[in-house]
């Protein structure tokens, strides 16, 4: 009967051990990344989102003289910073200031003459008794009727007299009273499409000031968004779908189109941002009737916005491999939602999201966007070279990830060339060289030269392919 050896058990586990540890060390080193992850989402949304409060947001007060700037300097020392109050003389050249985005809300006093007529104000008068201001006539009659009763018909008479003449002079013909001019709320300016959010401040703000005047405060939208986007947010929201899109892709052609060269996974970049583009102007007009206009233009913008970031992540797999996700996640998501001001404009940030709202392109897609829907192109084209900034800078990274491509190709070169030519001096070194040994075959028998040479050459043939030249 045969036996069966039994494994080494203490080896065998040794060798597990060795294994799982390996493989412990490799997870944990990945998961590095999701970590990463974690740790700069929260500091950027919850650093940009946590705590909104306005910075030197500009509004206005709108009046002619004096009472609009005292208004105006009250308001802006009980902000403290918080807003940035100018005044405006006249309602219209406030509607073009919130439409240019110069200010983001304008309180409109209501003008002082349309609380009354000097008609009401003389019946008043009149009305007010026999002590009223103005009224000699009546001042008479009181005073004939207390001295005596024999001066008591001319004291009336007279008095008559004046009371008419008086309410002649200060109320009108016959003293009847005028309906008074009803007095207009006041009015607060506001454009919902530059910043639903922003308006939602300026309202707070000035709410108060219109209950201190014991009237209701009347709220005018100067630029109102979609119909189906009442918060003007969902061009964010675009904005997040366009980016996802964009930097998804950047993982799958830096990977799994590693093996091809720079030149195709470019091209293979720009034909994705060109599909990117045309689902963000799909869901922003047929799906999701985010805009009603401008459709052509907002695809060529999240197309500029897509090449941009697709180009950039593909340079920059070249040099970050496995970390090009945390790479392309920081710029395009960390930093980017977060300043683009969809959600909450610069003016209600931090300095630091508020400094990268001025050039990033998220920034860019989004005012880029609602200037050319909502607010009639103002501002647009700097918008647009936002953009094409961050496209120009896709390509600088292409190139210079072709160059670093170009030589490190050149160097794996060079390194084969000096392994094969290292191997074949080992094999040299260890191997009798095939032509002396054909010469000294030759020497003692001079009739084999022929199959000598023969052999040798077949002799080199194998070296040749033993080392791989």
């Amino acid at each position: 009967m045969s036996t069966v050896r039994r494994p080494d058990h203490p080896s065998a586990h040794r060798s597990a051990r060795a294994a799982h540890a390996t493989g412990l060390r490799h997870v944990l080193t990945h998961l590095i990344t999701p970590l990463l992850m974690c740790l700069g989402m929260g500091l950027a949304y919850l650093g940009a989102f946590a705590h909104p409060a306005p910075h030197h947001l500009p509004v206005a007060v709108v009046g002619p003289g004096r009472s609009a700037q005292l208004l105006a300097q009250s308001v802006n020392d009980k902000a403290g910073g918080d807003l940035e109050v100018r005044t405006v003389g006249e309602r219209a050249a406030a509607v073009d200031r919130l439409r240019h985005q110069d200010i983001f809300g304008a309180y409109v006093i209501p003008e002082k003459g349309a609380q009354g007529t000097p008609g009401a104000k003389g019946a008043s008068g009149v009305a007010d008794g026999s002590g009223a201001k103005g009224t000699s006539g009546s001042k008479g009659a009181s005073g004939g009727a207390g001295r005596s009763g024999d001066e008591a018909g001319v004291s009336s008479s007279s008095g008559t007299s004046g009371a008419s003449s008086g309410s002649a002079g200060r109320g009108g013909a016959g003293g009847a009273a005028r309906p008074g001019k009803p007095v207009p709320p006041p009015e607060l300016l506001v454009a919902t499409a530059a910043s639903d959010t922003s308006a939602t401040v300026v309202q707070k703000v000035f709410t108060p000031i219109a209950g201190q005047q014991g009237a209701p405060l009347k709220v005018t939208d100067v630029a109102p968004t979609a119909e189906d986007d009442p918060t003007g947010q969902g061009i964010f929201f675009l904005l997040v779908a366009i980016s996802i899109g964009s930097y998804a892709s950047v993982a799958v052609i830096g990977g799994a189109g590693a093996v091809l060269p720079l030149r195709l996974r470019t091209a293979l970049a720009i034909g994705t941002s060109f599909v990117v583009g045309l689902i963000g102007a799909a869901f922003a007009g047929p799906v999701f009737h985010l805009v009603d206009h401008g459709l052509g233009g907002l695809w060529g913008m999240a197309w500029l916005y897509s090449a941009g970031v697709l180009l950039i992540g593909t340079g920059l797999h070249t040099f970050l491999k496995r970390w090009t996700t945390l790479g392309v996640m920081t710029l395009f998501v960390m930093l980017n939602f977060t300043s683009s001001g969809g959600i909450f404009r610069p003016e209600m940030q931090n300095g630091f999201f508020a400094a990268l709202h001025s050039f990033w392109n998220g920034a860019g897609f989004v005012e880029g966007v609602r200037s050319h829907v909502y607010f009639d192109g103002y501002g647009l084209p700097g918008h647009v070279w936002t953009l094409v900034g961050w496209l120009v800078a896709g390509l600088v990274m292409i190139g210079v990830a072709a160059l670093a491509e170009k030589q490190r190709r050149t160097g794996e070169a060079e390194a084969t060339a000096h392994a094969a030519a290292v191997a074949a001096a080992a094999v040299a070194a260890t191997v009798p060289e095939p032509a002396r040994s054909v010469r000294a075959a030759g020497n003692a028998q001079p009739g084999a030269g022929h199959g000598s040479a023969s052999a040798a050459a077949a002799l080199e043939e194998e070296l040749e392919e033993a080392v791989g030249v």
